[in-house]
């Protein structure tokens, strides 16, 4: 008995037991359509945080303290280590002598600010960095209208604010904001610019706020955290050299000893990529997980409806027997019948999970797109559970004894 006579026996009898045969599918598709899901929106999420990083340019480098996060206040479970102070921030830009870009910036009163304009209010959660004239170059941004923050006003504190594209609709919805005046922490500005939507990602710049350094320390003393130093070089080449005489005069202005380490880090864009991707991925393994899990109970489902079919047919068996099928041809119609089942709901499951990551990517502004790596993998995941649930009964039907078989009511 060829496969294509074993496929349409199994169909056959796949028709003859439908409801069954759709629960089990379900089961099946279920579990690979969360697992494909999620493992597409990673996917997804991964070509986002690449693409936004890529922006930020692969020759650019900052300093920050141990434990700082994206220029604010320490975060995980290490501490941070002492604050750069505006003090020591300014002395390395003064002191950095190789061919470079250097900004410095910081976040005050925690990052987190409530803006207004007119009647108009954002929630209290737009984020506000203070920063200089060469911000703008180093982190990778783009005006949409407007223009960035002149030296001479750094210099002379001016009250201008530049506007995230978020921030720009929560206020003026489609009005133009360009010389309008907004409050942040009841303190006055005047919109001189609004920044190019980055998208939804976690590197986005749509709900922030940017206002001069020297403002900033003016209108909020005391609010100071950490100083962020960023240096852009100019070509990729230039990246280590410029990373090792950095580090240097760091630990010249941080007054270490020869013996001590490094009390601050440096970051690279592509270092910070790998930091987040390498959390994701325990995201993904998470999912991975579930999905074997769930793929697992319904290979537990299929099993228990194939010894089912065995008893059920065993008339059936012995009368194949008798007319001369033998153990192996009855254990590979049995298997078949797993199989196709498995492979059905895989098939689903697939399509299904495709459409749902895509749905999830289109969040992130990512094209649509399958990822076949996981496609295959869950192609063979189901083939593989289809085999290991049908061996055993389709083992016990194959070694059935024909007399016996044919008495059976």
């Amino acid at each position: 008995m060829d496969l294509q006579e074993n496929i349409k026996l199994a169909t056959k009898a796949i028709r003859g037991n439908l409801l069954r045969t759709i629960l089990t599918v379900c089961i099946i598709a279920f579990g690979l359509m969360a697992l494909l899901g999620i493992l597409t929106s990673i996917e997804a999420l991964k070509s986002s945080i690449n693409r936004n990083f890529a922006t930020l340019g692969a020759n650019s480098f900052s300093i920050r303290n141990e434990g700082q996060i994206d220029g604010g206040e320490g975060g995980g479970d290490r501490e941070p280590s002492p604050m750069i102070t505006r003090r020591q921030a300014e002395d390395f830009r003064n002191r950095y002598a190789y061919p470079s870009i250097v900004s410095i910036s910081y976040v005050p009163f925690n990052g987190w600010a409530k803006l207004k304009a007119g009647e108009k209010e954002t929630n209290p959660n737009v984020s506000v960095m203070a920063v200089d004239e060469n911000y703008l170059t180093v982190a990778g941004y783009e005006m949409e209208s407007g223009r960035w923050f002149t030296g001479g006003e750094i210099e002379s504190a001016t009250r201008y604010v530049i506007l995230g594209s978020d921030v720009l609709h929560k206020l003026f919805g489609e009005e133009d904001p360009l010389g309008k005046g907004v409050s942040i922490q009841n303190q006055a500005f005047r919109v001189i610019g609004v920044l190019k939507s980055k998208g939804s990602s976690m590197l986005s710049s749509d709900n922030r706020v940017f206002i001069p350094v020297s403002t900033s320390r003016s209108l909020f003393p005391g609010q100071e955290n950490s100083y962020t130093i960023t240096v852009g070089v100019n070509t990729v080449d230039d990246l280590e050299p410029a990373i090792g005489s950095a580090t240097g005069i760091m630990r010249q202005v941080r007054r270490l000893d020869v013996r001590e380490g490094n009390d601050f880090s440096v970051f690279k864009s592509d270092s910070i990529i790998e930091v987040v991707l390498s959390n994701i991925s325990y995201v993904t393994l998470g999912a991975i997980i579930i999905g074997l899990i769930t793929l697992l109970g319904a290979a537990i489902g299929l099993m228990n409806i194939m010894l089912v079919q065995v008893n059920e047919r065993t008339r059936e068996i012995g009368i194949s027997m008798a007319l001369g099928a033998t153990g192996q041809i009855i254990k590979r119609q049995f298997l078949t019948e797993a199989i196709v089942i498995c492979l059905f709901g895989g098939a689903v499951g697939i399509l299904l999970g495709v459409l749902t990551g895509n749905g999830v990517a289109s969040f992130f502004k990512v094209n649509f797109f399958i990822p076949w790596g996981w496609v295959l993998a869950g192609l063979a995941l189901t083939f593989v559970t289809g085999l290991a649930a049908g061996y055993y009964p389709a083992l016990k039907a194959s070694k059935l004894d024909p007399i016996e078989a044919l008495r059976y009511e």
